[in-house]
Protein backbone atom coordinates (compact mmCIF):
# COMPACT_ATOMS: atom_id res chain seq x y z
CA UNK A 1 0.00 0.00 0.00
CA UNK A 2 1.15 3.67 -0.85
CA UNK A 3 1.54 6.21 1.79
CA UNK A 4 0.89 9.77 0.78
CA UNK A 5 3.70 11.95 1.76
CA UNK A 6 1.71 14.71 3.15
CA UNK A 7 4.90 17.08 2.20
CA UNK A 8 5.34 16.16 -1.24
CA UNK A 9 4.55 19.21 -3.65
CA UNK A 10 2.28 17.84 -6.55
CA UNK A 11 2.44 18.89 -10.19
CA UNK A 12 -0.75 19.28 -12.25
CA UNK A 13 -1.62 16.45 -14.58
CA UNK A 14 -1.42 17.58 -18.22
CA UNK A 15 -4.47 18.41 -20.09
CA UNK A 16 -3.50 15.40 -22.83
CA UNK A 17 -2.62 12.66 -19.67
CA UNK A 18 -6.00 13.69 -18.20
CA UNK A 19 -7.91 12.77 -21.27
CA UNK A 20 -6.44 9.16 -21.51
CA UNK A 21 -7.50 8.56 -17.66
CA UNK A 22 -10.57 8.42 -16.57
CA UNK A 23 -13.77 6.44 -17.07
CA UNK A 24 -14.02 7.32 -20.56
CA UNK A 25 -10.47 6.21 -21.99
CA UNK A 26 -7.52 4.85 -20.32
CA UNK A 27 -4.73 3.65 -22.11
CA UNK A 28 -1.71 1.88 -21.45
CA UNK A 29 1.52 0.94 -23.33
CA UNK A 30 3.01 -2.58 -22.64
CA UNK A 31 6.57 -2.83 -23.79
CA UNK A 32 8.08 -6.33 -24.06
CA UNK A 33 11.97 -6.62 -24.01
CA UNK A 34 13.24 -10.02 -25.08
CA UNK A 35 16.91 -10.82 -23.89
CA UNK A 36 19.41 -13.22 -25.27
CA UNK A 37 20.08 -14.87 -22.05
CA UNK A 38 18.25 -16.02 -19.15
CA UNK A 39 16.61 -13.51 -16.60
CA UNK A 40 18.46 -12.85 -13.49
CA UNK A 41 15.96 -10.84 -11.17
CA UNK A 42 18.08 -11.05 -8.39
CA UNK A 43 18.98 -7.05 -9.20
CA UNK A 44 15.37 -6.28 -10.47
CA UNK A 45 14.46 -4.31 -7.00
CA UNK A 46 17.77 -2.59 -6.46
CA UNK A 47 17.86 -1.51 -10.07
CA UNK A 48 14.06 -0.33 -9.77
CA UNK A 49 14.47 1.67 -6.88
CA UNK A 50 18.37 3.58 -8.06
CA UNK A 51 17.59 3.76 -11.89
CA UNK A 52 14.07 3.31 -13.06
CA UNK A 53 12.24 5.43 -9.77
CA UNK A 54 14.73 8.77 -10.49
CA UNK A 55 14.19 9.02 -14.07
CA UNK A 56 11.10 10.92 -13.30
CA UNK A 57 9.00 12.13 -10.24
CA UNK A 58 5.50 10.53 -12.19
CA UNK A 59 7.10 7.04 -11.61
CA UNK A 60 6.23 8.09 -7.52
CA UNK A 61 3.44 9.61 -7.71
CA UNK A 62 -0.21 8.51 -7.85
CA UNK A 63 -3.54 10.91 -9.95
CA UNK A 64 -5.30 12.32 -7.05
CA UNK A 65 -8.47 15.06 -7.55
CA UNK A 66 -8.36 17.89 -5.58
CA UNK A 67 -11.26 20.16 -3.68
CA UNK A 68 -11.71 22.69 -6.80
CA UNK A 69 -12.09 19.09 -9.38
CA UNK A 70 -8.07 19.62 -10.77
CA UNK A 71 -6.21 16.54 -10.93
CA UNK A 72 -2.61 16.50 -9.59
CA UNK A 73 0.49 13.99 -9.57
CA UNK A 74 1.03 13.24 -5.78
CA UNK A 75 4.08 11.74 -4.74
CA UNK A 76 3.79 8.46 -2.81
CA UNK A 77 6.18 6.05 -1.15
CA UNK A 78 6.58 3.37 -3.15
CA UNK A 79 6.29 -0.26 -2.46
CA UNK A 80 8.77 -1.87 -5.64
CA UNK A 81 7.66 -5.52 -4.65
CA UNK A 82 3.91 -4.70 -5.40
CA UNK A 83 4.99 -3.19 -9.15
CA UNK A 84 6.99 -6.95 -9.42
CA UNK A 85 5.01 -10.07 -10.86
CA UNK A 86 7.21 -13.11 -11.80
CA UNK A 87 4.84 -15.55 -12.94
CA UNK A 88 5.25 -19.39 -12.93
CA UNK A 89 4.55 -21.99 -15.25
CA UNK A 90 5.23 -25.23 -15.45
CA UNK A 91 9.31 -26.26 -15.70
CA UNK A 92 10.99 -27.92 -18.67
CA UNK A 93 7.96 -27.70 -21.44
CA UNK A 94 9.48 -26.41 -24.93
CA UNK A 95 9.87 -23.56 -26.34
CA UNK A 96 6.80 -23.35 -28.50
CA UNK A 97 4.65 -24.36 -24.98
CA UNK A 98 6.32 -20.90 -23.01
CA UNK A 99 5.00 -19.09 -26.36
CA UNK A 100 1.59 -19.85 -25.47
CA UNK A 101 2.11 -19.29 -21.95
CA UNK A 102 3.80 -15.80 -23.01
CA UNK A 103 0.82 -15.09 -25.29
CA UNK A 104 -2.08 -15.32 -22.43
CA UNK A 105 -0.56 -13.73 -20.05
CA UNK A 106 0.30 -10.97 -22.30
CA UNK A 107 -3.72 -11.01 -23.07
CA UNK A 108 -4.71 -11.03 -19.65
CA UNK A 109 -2.35 -8.08 -18.60
CA UNK A 110 -3.81 -6.31 -21.42
CA UNK A 111 -6.92 -6.52 -20.01
CA UNK A 112 -6.84 -5.66 -16.26
CA UNK A 113 -6.29 -2.11 -15.58
CA UNK A 114 -3.61 -0.38 -12.98
CA UNK A 115 -4.42 0.04 -9.59
CA UNK A 116 -5.12 3.76 -9.19
CA UNK A 117 -3.53 3.36 -5.48
CA UNK A 118 -0.27 3.20 -6.54
CA UNK A 119 2.05 4.53 -9.55
CA UNK A 120 0.74 3.54 -12.76
CA UNK A 121 3.06 0.73 -13.77
CA UNK A 122 4.48 -2.30 -13.57
CA UNK A 123 6.76 -5.01 -14.59
CA UNK A 124 6.41 -8.16 -15.13
CA UNK A 125 9.60 -10.54 -15.34
CA UNK A 126 9.07 -13.98 -17.66
CA UNK A 127 12.28 -16.35 -16.83
CA UNK A 128 11.11 -19.12 -19.25
CA UNK A 129 12.52 -19.46 -22.90
CA UNK A 130 9.94 -18.78 -25.67
CA UNK A 131 11.45 -19.73 -29.34
CA UNK A 132 12.23 -15.99 -30.16
CA UNK A 133 14.29 -15.27 -26.55
CA UNK A 134 15.69 -16.89 -23.83
CA UNK A 135 13.64 -14.56 -21.66
CA UNK A 136 11.38 -11.55 -21.43
CA UNK A 137 10.93 -8.18 -19.65
CA UNK A 138 7.58 -6.59 -20.14
CA UNK A 139 6.55 -3.05 -18.89
CA UNK A 140 3.17 -1.61 -18.45
CA UNK A 141 2.87 1.65 -18.27
CA UNK A 142 -0.01 3.90 -17.89
CA UNK A 143 0.10 6.74 -21.14
CA UNK A 144 -0.83 9.72 -18.72
CA UNK A 145 2.70 9.21 -17.55
CA UNK A 146 4.01 10.31 -21.22
CA UNK A 147 3.38 9.08 -25.10
CA UNK A 148 5.73 6.73 -27.14
CA UNK A 149 8.72 8.96 -27.18
CA UNK A 150 8.59 9.72 -23.28
CA UNK A 151 8.58 6.43 -22.21
CA UNK A 152 11.52 5.19 -25.20
CA UNK A 153 13.14 8.48 -23.42
CA UNK A 154 12.76 6.62 -19.78
CA UNK A 155 13.60 3.25 -20.64
CA UNK A 156 16.87 4.47 -22.79
CA UNK A 157 18.16 5.50 -19.11
CA UNK A 158 17.80 2.47 -17.72
CA UNK A 159 19.62 0.55 -20.97
CA UNK A 160 23.49 0.47 -22.01
CA UNK A 161 24.81 -0.21 -25.66
CA UNK A 162 25.83 -3.81 -25.51
CA UNK A 163 29.50 -3.56 -27.08
CA UNK A 164 30.30 -0.59 -25.06
CA UNK A 165 28.53 0.87 -22.25
CA UNK A 166 30.59 3.84 -22.12
CA UNK A 167 29.38 4.96 -25.22
CA UNK A 168 26.18 6.72 -26.16
CA UNK A 169 23.15 4.72 -28.36
CA UNK A 170 22.68 6.52 -31.57
CA UNK A 171 19.20 6.75 -33.74
CA UNK A 172 18.63 7.15 -37.38
CA UNK A 173 18.33 10.09 -39.10
CA UNK A 174 14.80 11.54 -40.12
CA UNK A 175 13.65 12.04 -43.41
CA UNK A 176 10.29 14.47 -43.19
CA UNK A 177 8.07 14.87 -46.35
CA UNK A 178 10.32 17.75 -48.04
CA UNK A 179 9.06 20.40 -50.35
CA UNK A 180 10.36 19.91 -53.61
CA UNK A 181 8.91 23.21 -55.26
CA UNK A 182 12.75 24.69 -53.89
CA UNK A 183 12.03 28.96 -53.69
CA UNK A 184 9.70 29.26 -55.92
CA UNK A 185 7.84 32.05 -54.05
CA UNK A 186 5.50 33.22 -56.96
CA UNK A 187 2.46 35.31 -56.54
CA UNK A 188 0.52 32.61 -58.09
CA UNK A 189 1.75 29.78 -56.46
CA UNK A 190 1.93 31.44 -52.90
CA UNK A 191 -1.80 32.27 -53.39
CA UNK A 192 -2.47 28.90 -54.58
CA UNK A 193 -0.65 26.86 -51.52
CA UNK A 194 -2.60 29.73 -49.26
CA UNK A 195 -5.52 28.88 -50.21
CA UNK A 196 -5.33 24.81 -50.47
CA UNK A 197 -4.20 25.13 -46.79
CA UNK A 198 -7.16 26.99 -45.99
CA UNK A 199 -9.60 24.86 -47.78
CA UNK A 200 -7.67 21.51 -46.36
CA UNK A 201 -7.71 22.67 -42.77
CA UNK A 202 -11.40 23.19 -42.80
CA UNK A 203 -12.01 20.14 -45.19
CA UNK A 204 -10.13 17.91 -42.81
CA UNK A 205 -11.36 19.47 -39.09
CA UNK A 206 -14.85 19.47 -40.13
CA UNK A 207 -13.89 15.38 -40.76
CA UNK A 208 -12.12 14.57 -37.92
CA UNK A 209 -15.40 16.63 -35.91
CA UNK A 210 -18.03 13.90 -38.02
CA UNK A 211 -15.29 11.41 -37.10
CA UNK A 212 -15.89 11.40 -33.26
CA UNK A 213 -19.55 11.37 -33.58
CA UNK A 214 -21.10 10.57 -36.78
CA UNK A 215 -19.00 9.26 -39.48
CA UNK A 216 -18.60 5.66 -38.85
CA UNK A 217 -16.55 2.85 -40.67
CA UNK A 218 -18.32 0.16 -41.94
CA UNK A 219 -18.02 -3.56 -40.20
CA UNK A 220 -15.30 -5.61 -41.64
CA UNK A 221 -13.23 -8.28 -40.86
CA UNK A 222 -10.93 -5.45 -39.19
CA UNK A 223 -13.66 -3.75 -37.53
CA UNK A 224 -16.45 -5.85 -35.47
CA UNK A 225 -18.19 -2.62 -34.20
CA UNK A 226 -18.64 -4.03 -30.60
CA UNK A 227 -19.90 -1.54 -27.87
CA UNK A 228 -16.88 -2.61 -25.07
CA UNK A 229 -14.37 -3.88 -27.48
CA UNK A 230 -11.74 -2.36 -25.47
CA UNK A 231 -12.72 -4.43 -22.61
CA UNK A 232 -12.83 -7.88 -24.45
CA UNK A 233 -9.83 -10.36 -24.43
CA UNK A 234 -6.91 -9.15 -27.10
CA UNK A 235 -4.46 -11.53 -28.70
CA UNK A 236 -0.97 -10.15 -29.63
CA UNK A 237 1.38 -11.12 -32.79
CA UNK A 238 4.22 -9.68 -34.40
CA UNK A 239 6.47 -9.83 -37.07
CA UNK A 240 10.09 -8.46 -38.22
CA UNK A 241 11.20 -6.65 -41.23
CA UNK A 242 14.78 -5.59 -42.19
CA UNK A 243 15.19 -1.91 -42.52
CA UNK A 244 17.85 -1.98 -45.49
CA UNK A 245 15.44 -3.69 -47.50
CA UNK A 246 12.95 -1.05 -46.44
CA UNK A 247 15.26 1.93 -47.16
CA UNK A 248 15.79 0.36 -50.56
CA UNK A 249 12.29 0.46 -51.33
CA UNK A 250 12.33 4.29 -49.50
CA UNK A 251 15.43 5.06 -52.12
CA UNK A 252 13.72 3.39 -55.34
CA UNK A 253 10.09 5.29 -54.70
CA UNK A 254 11.63 8.75 -53.19
CA UNK A 255 9.52 8.20 -50.15
CA UNK A 256 9.88 8.20 -46.35
CA UNK A 257 10.61 4.98 -44.34
CA UNK A 258 6.96 5.80 -42.40
CA UNK A 259 5.45 6.12 -46.01
CA UNK A 260 6.79 2.41 -46.97
CA UNK A 261 5.86 0.49 -43.56
CA UNK A 262 2.56 2.62 -43.60
CA UNK A 263 1.57 1.46 -46.96
CA UNK A 264 2.89 -2.21 -46.73
CA UNK A 265 0.14 -2.17 -43.38
CA UNK A 266 -2.63 -1.21 -45.20
CA UNK A 267 -2.31 -3.18 -48.17
CA UNK A 268 -1.97 -6.56 -46.30
CA UNK A 269 -4.64 -5.18 -44.10
CA UNK A 270 -6.72 -5.10 -47.19
CA UNK A 271 -5.59 -8.41 -48.37
CA UNK A 272 -6.66 -10.01 -45.02
CA UNK A 273 -9.88 -8.25 -45.58
CA UNK A 274 -10.59 -9.03 -48.85
CA UNK A 275 -9.84 -12.72 -48.24
CA UNK A 276 -12.20 -13.57 -45.15
CA UNK A 277 -14.74 -11.50 -46.69
CA UNK A 278 -15.01 -10.99 -50.19
CA UNK A 279 -15.74 -6.36 -51.64
CA UNK A 280 -14.70 -5.95 -47.54
CA UNK A 281 -11.20 -4.80 -49.66
CA UNK A 282 -13.17 -1.79 -50.70
CA UNK A 283 -15.10 -1.37 -47.92
CA UNK A 284 -15.33 2.58 -45.88
CA UNK A 285 -12.38 1.85 -43.65
CA UNK A 286 -9.74 4.16 -42.11
CA UNK A 287 -6.75 4.46 -39.62
CA UNK A 288 -5.73 7.06 -36.93
CA UNK A 289 -2.04 7.52 -36.87
CA UNK A 290 -0.74 8.86 -33.91
CA UNK A 291 2.25 11.55 -34.70
CA UNK A 292 4.66 12.75 -32.26
CA UNK A 293 4.69 16.56 -32.77
CA UNK A 294 7.72 17.13 -31.60
CA UNK A 295 10.73 17.89 -34.30
CA UNK A 296 12.18 15.11 -33.72
CA UNK A 297 16.22 15.14 -33.66
CA UNK A 298 17.35 12.17 -30.91
CA UNK A 299 16.28 11.29 -27.62
CA UNK A 300 17.49 13.98 -24.76
CA UNK A 301 18.73 12.95 -21.44
CA UNK A 302 15.81 12.84 -18.77
CA UNK A 303 16.93 16.00 -17.46
CA UNK A 304 16.58 17.97 -20.23
CA UNK A 305 12.76 16.44 -21.39
CA UNK A 306 12.01 17.92 -17.84
CA UNK A 307 13.04 21.15 -17.82
CA UNK A 308 10.63 24.07 -18.06
CA UNK A 309 9.92 24.52 -22.56
CA UNK A 310 12.59 22.03 -23.26
CA UNK A 311 12.65 22.00 -26.75
CA UNK A 312 12.17 17.89 -26.78
CA UNK A 313 9.39 18.14 -23.66
CA UNK A 314 8.47 15.08 -21.38
CA UNK A 315 4.87 14.20 -21.44
CA UNK A 316 2.45 13.57 -24.12
CA UNK A 317 3.06 15.84 -26.98
CA UNK A 318 1.14 13.87 -30.18
CA UNK A 319 -1.68 14.17 -32.48
CA UNK A 320 -4.23 11.83 -34.67
CA UNK A 321 -4.48 11.56 -38.48
CA UNK A 322 -6.94 10.35 -39.80
CA UNK A 323 -6.18 8.02 -42.77
CA UNK A 324 -8.60 6.27 -45.28
CA UNK A 325 -7.27 3.11 -46.14
CA UNK A 326 -6.84 2.93 -50.05
CA UNK A 327 -9.04 0.07 -51.69
CA UNK A 328 -8.03 -2.80 -53.06
CA UNK A 329 -10.20 -1.83 -56.65
CA UNK A 330 -8.79 1.14 -56.75
CA UNK A 331 -4.97 -0.16 -56.22
CA UNK A 332 -4.78 -3.86 -55.98
CA UNK A 333 -1.99 -6.49 -56.13
CA UNK A 334 -1.44 -5.36 -60.48
CA UNK A 335 -0.21 -2.15 -58.34
CA UNK A 336 0.82 -2.76 -54.80
CA UNK A 337 3.33 0.28 -54.86
CA UNK A 338 -0.09 2.65 -54.73
CA UNK A 339 -0.60 1.83 -51.68
CA UNK A 340 3.15 3.31 -50.95
CA UNK A 341 1.86 6.65 -52.63
CA UNK A 342 -1.60 6.97 -51.47
CA UNK A 343 -0.59 6.73 -48.19
CA UNK A 344 2.69 9.29 -48.51
CA UNK A 345 0.47 11.70 -50.23
CA UNK A 346 -2.31 11.52 -47.79
CA UNK A 347 0.07 11.74 -44.87
CA UNK A 348 2.32 14.47 -46.63
CA UNK A 349 -0.97 16.42 -47.11
CA UNK A 350 -2.32 16.47 -43.72
CA UNK A 351 1.19 17.38 -41.71
CA UNK A 352 2.12 20.40 -44.19
CA UNK A 353 -0.47 21.45 -46.20
CA UNK A 354 -3.33 21.73 -43.26
CA UNK A 355 -3.60 23.09 -39.66
CA UNK A 356 -6.55 21.05 -38.58
CA UNK A 357 -4.30 18.79 -36.11
CA UNK A 358 -3.62 22.41 -34.12
CA UNK A 359 -7.33 23.33 -34.49
CA UNK A 360 -7.94 19.70 -33.37
CA UNK A 361 -5.84 19.97 -29.85
CA UNK A 362 -7.28 23.39 -29.38
CA UNK A 363 -10.41 21.94 -30.24
CA UNK A 364 -10.22 19.25 -27.10
CA UNK A 365 -8.78 22.14 -24.84
CA UNK A 366 -11.79 23.95 -25.33
CA UNK A 367 -14.19 21.09 -24.98
CA UNK A 368 -11.95 20.58 -21.72
CA UNK A 369 -12.53 23.66 -20.68
CA UNK A 370 -16.48 23.36 -20.66
CA UNK A 371 -17.17 20.12 -20.14
CA UNK A 372 -14.21 19.01 -18.03
CA UNK A 373 -11.32 15.94 -19.13
CA UNK A 374 -14.20 13.62 -19.72
CA UNK A 375 -15.83 15.21 -22.36
CA UNK A 376 -12.22 15.64 -24.36
CA UNK A 377 -12.15 11.57 -23.72
CA UNK A 378 -15.45 11.74 -25.02
CA UNK A 379 -14.28 12.96 -28.43
CA UNK A 380 -11.34 11.09 -28.43
CA UNK A 381 -12.99 7.86 -27.78
CA UNK A 382 -15.62 8.44 -30.01
CA UNK A 383 -12.76 9.14 -32.93
CA UNK A 384 -11.23 5.74 -32.06
CA UNK A 385 -14.67 3.69 -31.90
CA UNK A 386 -15.78 5.07 -35.53
CA UNK A 387 -12.47 4.17 -37.04
CA UNK A 388 -11.27 0.77 -37.99
CA UNK A 389 -7.56 0.52 -36.60
CA UNK A 390 -4.76 2.63 -34.80
CA UNK A 391 -0.97 2.57 -35.80
CA UNK A 392 1.26 3.94 -33.69
CA UNK A 393 5.35 4.28 -33.96
CA UNK A 394 8.53 4.52 -32.18
CA UNK A 395 12.22 5.04 -33.11
CA UNK A 396 14.53 2.72 -31.14
CA UNK A 397 18.21 3.31 -31.36
CA UNK A 398 20.62 1.34 -33.87
CA UNK A 399 22.88 -0.09 -31.42
CA UNK A 400 21.83 -3.39 -29.71
CA UNK A 401 21.09 -2.44 -26.01
CA UNK A 402 21.62 -4.50 -22.47
CA UNK A 403 19.70 -4.37 -19.57
CA UNK A 404 21.91 -5.12 -16.55
CA UNK A 405 24.08 -7.01 -18.31
CA UNK A 406 21.17 -9.20 -20.29
CA UNK A 407 21.83 -8.71 -24.10
CA UNK A 408 18.12 -7.18 -25.48
CA UNK A 409 17.50 -9.50 -28.55
CA UNK A 410 14.63 -7.42 -29.69
CA UNK A 411 12.12 -5.24 -28.12
CA UNK A 412 8.31 -4.68 -29.38
CA UNK A 413 5.04 -2.36 -27.92
CA UNK A 414 1.14 -2.13 -28.43
CA UNK A 415 -1.29 0.42 -26.91
CA UNK A 416 -4.07 -1.31 -24.65
CA UNK A 417 -7.75 -0.17 -23.68
CA UNK A 418 -8.45 1.62 -26.99
CA UNK A 419 -11.74 0.86 -28.70
CA UNK A 420 -10.51 -0.75 -31.73
CA UNK A 421 -10.58 -4.31 -32.90
CA UNK A 422 -6.64 -3.71 -34.51
CA UNK A 423 -4.04 -1.57 -33.15
CA UNK A 424 -0.34 -1.89 -34.40
CA UNK A 425 2.59 -0.56 -32.51
CA UNK A 426 5.92 -0.22 -34.86
CA UNK A 427 9.56 0.15 -33.34
CA UNK A 428 13.19 0.03 -34.91
CA UNK A 429 15.89 -1.28 -33.33
CA UNK A 430 19.22 -2.71 -34.44
CA UNK A 431 18.92 -2.55 -38.10
CA UNK A 432 15.12 -4.33 -37.94
CA UNK A 433 11.43 -3.13 -37.69
CA UNK A 434 9.29 -4.74 -35.41
CA UNK A 435 5.09 -4.29 -35.96
CA UNK A 436 3.45 -5.66 -33.24
CA UNK A 437 -0.65 -6.10 -33.97
CA UNK A 438 -2.39 -6.19 -31.04
CA UNK A 439 -6.41 -7.40 -31.98
CA UNK A 440 -9.71 -8.31 -30.96
CA UNK A 441 -9.96 -11.75 -29.46
CA UNK A 442 -11.60 -14.39 -31.72
CA UNK A 443 -13.08 -11.86 -33.75
CA UNK A 444 -9.45 -11.47 -36.10
CA UNK A 445 -6.80 -14.04 -36.59
CA UNK A 446 -3.34 -12.20 -36.31
CA UNK A 447 -1.34 -14.98 -37.88
CA UNK A 448 -3.39 -14.58 -41.13
CA UNK A 449 -3.13 -10.63 -40.65
CA UNK A 450 0.66 -11.18 -40.36
CA UNK A 451 0.71 -13.44 -43.03
CA UNK A 452 -0.73 -11.10 -45.32
CA UNK A 453 1.05 -8.20 -44.26
CA UNK A 454 4.17 -9.75 -44.69
CA UNK A 455 2.95 -10.84 -48.30
CA UNK A 456 2.58 -7.37 -48.67
CA UNK A 457 6.02 -6.01 -48.16
CA UNK A 458 7.44 -8.56 -50.54
CA UNK A 459 4.90 -7.48 -53.43
CA UNK A 460 6.06 -3.69 -53.02
CA UNK A 461 9.56 -4.78 -52.49
CA UNK A 462 9.99 -6.89 -56.10
CA UNK A 463 7.86 -4.22 -57.54
CA UNK A 464 10.00 -1.29 -56.04
CA UNK A 465 13.19 -3.09 -56.74
CA UNK A 466 12.06 -4.63 -59.74
CA UNK A 467 12.57 -1.29 -61.71
CA UNK A 468 9.14 -1.11 -63.08
CA UNK A 469 8.14 1.44 -60.39
CA UNK A 470 4.54 2.82 -61.52
CA UNK A 471 3.90 6.88 -61.34
CA UNK A 472 2.69 8.03 -58.19
CA UNK A 473 -1.11 9.05 -57.33
CA UNK A 474 -2.11 12.80 -58.43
Amino acid sequence: MENVLQDAISAPVSPAGQFLSNSVLSLSVIGVLETEVPVDDSQAMFLLRTVFLPINPRFSSIIVTNEDGEQRWKKVEVRVEDHVNVPVFPAGMSPEFYDKCLDDYLSKIAMEHLPQSRPLWEIHIIKYPTSHAAGNVIFKLHHSLGDGFSLMGALLSCLQRADNPSLPLTFPSIQLHANKDGKNFSVRRTLHKFFSTVYNTASDFSSSILKSCSAVDDKTPIRSGQHGVEFLPVGIETMTFSLDHIKQIKSKLGVTLNDVITGTIFLGTRLYMETLSPGSGSANSSSLVLLNTRVFAGYKSIEEMVKPNAELPWGNHFAFLTITLPKLRDAGLENPLQFVFKARQIIKRKRMSSFAVFLTAKYLQLVSKFRGAQGASKYIHGTMRNTSMGITNVMGPIEQMALASHPVKGLYFVVTGAPQSLMVGVISYAGKLRVALLVEKDFIDPRKLKSHIEHAFDLIFKAACSGRTSPQVN
